[in-house]
């Protein structure tokens, strides 16, 4: 089966996993704190957005989103096209989207490899794979037993476009990303598989949701849109300035707690995207 055509029938289809009571000889830890070279703080005059970068999903990406941002690229940017409940996209010098940085393109990472150690929490399963949080992203997978079967002992995922997930822009060309980048307000399972997701609002998301909407009609063009003021991962800001950003851990009782609570909640219409990250600020 397709990969993208499983994906799709796995959300669309998906049952909460049933798994039996584990004991573990350590209390798991509750909470993990954002390295600050994956931490991207974006100022805008609505408020702040932090999210944590995931190299290990999209280490081009990252690296791309890094640079530029540190170099001061992206402050006074437009959140030239903005759609609600879908996303907001910014990231071009020009304004129109039709722009880019000087620094060459970069390659479409729609899928990676995951292995054991990327800390995979399965939330629900279905025929064709299984869905679920890694780090802070949403991801599709294959189960652990098919890494028995691989020569790098991995197997295949996927990262989901869910609200809070940020996405490489580009045009027709699955290689053209470059500076341009988007932040899901919505979920839209028509992305999965043809964008790069690279990384996940942890505080914020009502700020990116309150950013001025554009024109439906005009594909979301937004007239005197709302800018980036700042960019900066917190690696390139001083110390003394650099917010401090910790995250529940998905193997952490409370996190448990908070899918139950959840799923209880959505009761059938439950899916992956329903979870956010837990997470709390201090400093900065």
């Amino acid at each position: 089966m397709n990969f993208r055509i499983a994906i799709a029938a796995a959300l669309s289809t998906a049952i909460l996993a049933a798994s039996g009571p584990v004991v573990a000889q350590t209390a798991p830890p509750e909470w993990r704190t954002i390295a600050p070279e994956n931490l991207l703080i974006i100022d805008t005059a609505k408020g702040r957005i932090l999210i944590e970068l995931e190299p290990r999903m999209a280490p081009l990406s990252v690296e791309r989103i890094r640079t530029l941002a540190d170099q001061g690229f992206y402050d006074g940017l437009k959140f030239h096209r903005v759609l609600t409940d879908f996303m907001a996209q910014t990231g071009d010098p020009l304004g129109t989207g039709a722009g880019g940085s000087d620094l060459p393109d970069i390659e479409g990472e729609f899928q990676f490899r995951r292995g054991r150690d990327l800390g995979f929490v399965n939330l629900a399963a279905g025929q064709a794979g299984l869905l679920g949080i890694a780090g802070s992203m949403p991801v599709f997978t294959q189960p652990d037993a098919q890494m028995m079967v691989t020569a790098d002992f991995k197997t295949a995922a996927q990262a989901l476009f869910c609200p809070g997930v940020l996405g490489m822009a580009r045009n027709q060309d699955p290689h053209s990303a470059n500076s341009q980048f988007f932040i899901m307000t919505g979920t839209n399972e028509s992305l999965n598989g043809l964008y790069t997701p690279f990384g996940r609002v942890l505080a914020g998301l009502d700020v990116v949701r309150a950013l001025k909407p554009g024109v439906e009609a005009a594909n979301g063009r937004v007239e005197d849109p709302d800018l980036m003021t700042r960019a900066r991962t917190a690696a390139a800001l001083p110390e003394r300035q650099r917010p401090v950003v910790r995250v529940r851990t998905t193997s952490s009782p409370a996190f448990a707690a908070m899918v139950e609570q959840v799923r209880t909640e959505r009761g059938a219409r439950f899916t992956v995207c329903d979870i956010q990250p837990i997470a709390e600020v201090t400093g900065g």
